[in-house]
């Protein structure tokens, strides 16, 4: 992966998925980015803090967690570095994200499932007990009125 962060405070890198490195020594849009590189999203590579490490030929590198996808609107910076991420690799990630939502969903409800025998009787009470209580309110209810004892009459007349 190289030394993509290592960056100079006058310049912004943006590394390709082929590796190549660019340098840029002005700002730039994520979009005049994404247009230069068609089927390509523009990612803010986000450092690990106290993740940098040596290789055997001695240069730095920084392992980084994650990377955030910027939005066509933002503004590359420059001292940072961002990566091009293929609009399928970003496919790919979506479609496991929504696959582990979806499982997580799924193991949820079965847990659901497995209890809801033993708490059906106490959910049925809870929810007879809250309409109970919900109609009773709604039959005593009082005639409403305005309440204006924190507006003092007597210093309003007399100011």
């Amino acid at each position: 992966m190289g030394n993509c962060q290592a960056v100079d405070a006058a310049a912004l890198v943006i590394q390709h998925p082929s590796g190549k490195i660019e340098r840029m020594y002005w700002s730039v849009t994520a979009s005049q980015v994404m247009k230069m590189n068609p089927g390509h999203y523009v990612s803010l590579i986000i450092p690990l803090p106290g993740g940098e490490s040596h290789d055997d030929s001695g240069s730095k590198t920084v392992r980084f967690t994650r990377v955030k996808l910027l939005r066509p609107s933002d503004t590359l910076v420059l001292g940072r570095a961002y990566r091009l991420v293929t609009s399928h690799e970003v496919m790919k990630v979506l479609r496991a994200k929504r696959q582990a939502k979806k499982e997580r969903t799924e193991t949820i409800v079965e847990k659901g499932k497995k209890n809801h025998g033993e708490d059906e009787t106490s959910e049925v009470m809870e929810h007879e007990r809250t309409i109970k209580q919900r109609s009773g309110s709604f039959s005593r209810s009082k005639s409403w009125r305005p309440s204006l004892k924190s507006i003092s009459e007597a210093a309003a007349i007399a100011g």
